[in-house]
């Protein structure tokens, strides 16, 4: 988890350019983590309402989301 810290270190930099490039990659890398959560969690027979519980989300948002994944 170096890069995710590297890169929420650099969010809070004082220079816009470079923080706003790290939000971008952080962004990037939290969808990369949900789709391979929700996947274990299918895998492992979670519901899409269990799936949507756990990250706040509606049933339908979560699977339109990761539905055809």
């Amino acid at each position: 988890m170096t890069e995710a810290t590297d890169l929420a270190e650099r969010a809070g930099d004082r220079d816009p350019r470079v923080g706003l490039r790290a939000v971008a990659a952080l962004r990037r890398l939290l969808e990369q983590l949900e789709a391979v959560q929700v996947r274990s969690a299918r895998n492992q027979g979670w519901s899409w309402q269990e799936i949507a519980a756990e990250l706040g989300v509606s049933r339908q948002a979560v699977h339109k989301k990761h539905g055809r994944q």
